[in-house]
């Protein structure tokens, strides 16, 4: 992604739906509604002239047809945080919540924050399916654990049998796609160059390298304060007058905190760097949620230290 650095002259929010896209267009002041479809979408595309800025929020995939068409159109297009684009509108007092609204309210948080903006870009074909894989397993391995405690629990004697084929469903689809995966990689020179680097990094093997991959493509175009916030690992400030209380990770992406989690955990037991690393911390009297934080931030500055080396290689 790469920052805004034209002037637009109007900006249109975009409320996402399913079937339908809520539009306000600041230059008229007036809403529309049209069909969340490709052929309606390249329509309105067409329409636009390129001095408009498009935003629209992240709503689970229904917005990517809208921003296909932008691209294809050349119009500038925005995804929004959802959650920043939440605490925009709260920002305003508004109570209420309808389509028109929502899309009222995008439309002034691109106005207000062009500057600070990214351009949208179609991340790789390759990543986009990697992300799905990775996605999916992860939601596979939350239900397999979730059977098992129910298998383990006083009671479970009536649906054993049940619980135990569910089981082995999960374990072979997990299978599947872990090998779906391995092999889309594999076919990539770039996803096999920067997985080898990452598993090169103390607490990472190859499926928490596969997943950093497709959890957070952005890493080696970032600066270390960018990674560290963008996973949701830089530490806030805590402070009130006299009061300076402990700095806290907020926010970030929650997939990538699950996924570095044990990964963490592994090398703070080390007696290698990352683990000596862990020991001082705790030797100066820091809690070990604190410490593990800061390994978990310490991999992730690292990792997008060591892609944007290779991806500097590969352009030079």
């Amino acid at each position: 992604m790469t920052d805004l650095t034209t002037s637009f002259s109007h900006f249109i929010g975009c409320d996402v739906g399913k079937r339908e896209i809520v539009v306000f267009n600041s230059r008229d002041g007036k809403n529309s509604t049209i069909p969340n479809s490709k052929k309606a979408l390249a329509a309105f595309a067409a329409g636009l002239d390129r001095t408009c800025l498009v935003i629209c929020e992240a709503t689970g995939g229904y917005e990517a047809a809208l921003l296909d068409a932008m691209l294809d159109a050349g119009i500038a297009a925005h995804r929004a945080d959802a959650r920043k684009v939440k605490a925009f509108i709260r920002s305003f007092g508004i109570r209420g919540k309808t389509d028109k609204i929502d899309a009222k309210a995008i439309a002034q948080y691109g106005a207000e924050r062009a500057s600070k903006l990214a351009l949208w870009q179609k991340p790789a074909q390759s990543r986009q399916c990697l992300q799905s894989l990775v996605l999916t397993r992860a939601d596979l391995v939350r239900d397999r654990v979730a059977y098992k405690n129910r298998l383990a629990a006083p009671g479970a004697e009536p649906v054993k049998v049940m619980l135990r084929e569910v089981i082995k469903c999960l374990d072979r689809q997990i299978a599947t796609i872990e090998a779906k995966a391995r092999a889309l990689m594999a076919s990539q020179p770039q996803l096999v160059r920067d997985a080898a680097s990452l598993r090169a990094i103390e607490g990472v093997g190859p499926t928490i390298a596969m997943a950093l991959l497709a959890l957070m493509p952005e890493l080696g175009t970032l600066n270390r304060r960018q990674a560290a916030a963008l996973a949701g690992f830089a530490p806030h400030p805590n402070q009130s007058g006299t009061r300076d209380g402990y700095r806290k990770a907020r926010g970030g992406r929650p997939e990538v905190k699950t996924t570095l989690f044990m990964g963490a955990l592994s090398a703070t037991k080390s007696r290698k760097p990352m683990g000596q690393f862990y020991q001082r911390l705790i030797a100066a009297g820091k809690k070990k949620k604190v410490a593990l934080v800061a390994v978990m931030r310490k991999i992730i500055v690292i990792a997008n230290a060591k892609l944007r080396k290779n991806h500097e290689v590969q352009l030079s």
